[in-house]
């Protein structure tokens, strides 16, 4: 047996890869949530990721890929009935993170055959991390970061002044359902490691405990990805020392730096 094998036999090792796996791709998609105040969004797309379990174990669909489809499903909804206008996209957005979240467990609830840990689907499993879902997170994460890198320069712009992009001849609508897709994807890899209810945590503490630090764009995208990999090594720790839940004290962790960093900044302030 190859020591990568021991490694990977381990629980807490695949956990501990597997969380640094979503931190590092969590980092820069958190900093556009920030940047571009997409907190709302995420909620949403997180809440439909139930349906997407639901319409998995309906179709008996590998569950990752059905919870990726859904996401792209609901981000492209969103995209397109945002141009319409017919509702403020606030409103929008608090109709369809309900109404998917409610119609995945009704969904779940008509399916006595079929044996769900909803506590693990709602605030994350962690510790029960197999091989497969590595794979699927790195996989992820290696399609999101190489998209990030490719069109970063073009989604920075479209951030800072979407009017000036589009004069400058960037595709803005185009770049703006990219950046859906990939939180879609994002979505779909970090339910196991902080659930449902979690995810929209995992993107913006980090970041937002970043933005505080950073001295360019760049350099906070770097940071969030630190501070996201420490509060995933900090919440294990947490989760194995007290036997707390691993998901939720990975965002304890993280919102612990984030007022550690800020208690700080505010005394040198002083």
């Amino acid at each position: 047996m190859t020591i990568l094998d021991q490694v990977l036999g381990d629980f807490f090792w695949r956990a501990l890869i597997g969380g640094l796996g979503v931190a590092l791709v969590a980092g820069p998609l958190g900093c556009f949530v920030v940047w571009r105040r997409l907190a709302y969004f995420g909620d949403t797309l997180a809440h439909s990721a139930l349906l997407g379990v639901a319409l998995g174990f309906l179709f008996q669909a590998p569950v990752n890929l059905s919870i990726a489809l859904t996401c792209v499903g609901l981000a492209i909804c969103l995209v397109l009935l945002a141009r319409s206008r017919a509702l403020a996209t606030d409103t929008l957005l608090g109709i369809l993170a309900h109404s998917t979240l409610a119609i995945g467990l009704v969904a779940l609830s008509f399916m006595p055959d079929v044996r769900v840990d909803l506590t693990g689907y709602l605030f994350g499993d962690l510790l029960a991390m197999s091989r497969q879902d590595l794979a699927w997170i790195y996989g992820g994460a290696i399609v999101v970061l190489a998209l990030l890198f490719w069109l970063w320069q073009g989604l920075l712009m479209s951030t800072i002044h979407e009017e000036l992009a589009r004069v400058e001849g960037v595709p803005v609508e185009r770049l703006r359902l990219v950046l859906m897709l990939m939180f879609s994807l994002v979505i779909a890899v970090a339910m196991k490691i902080v659930g449902v209810l979690l995810i929209t945590a995992l993107l913006i503490i980090p970041a937002a405990t970043a933005r505080r630090l950073a001295r360019s764009p760049e350099h906070m995208v770097l940071i969030a990805m630190v501070i996201g990999m420490i509060a995933v090594a900090g919440g294990l720790a947490m989760s194995w020392h007290f036997n707390s839940p691993a998901g939720p004290s990975v965002v304890v962790s993280a919102f612990l730096m984030f007022t550690l960093t800020y208690g700080l900044i505010r005394q040198q302030q002083q």
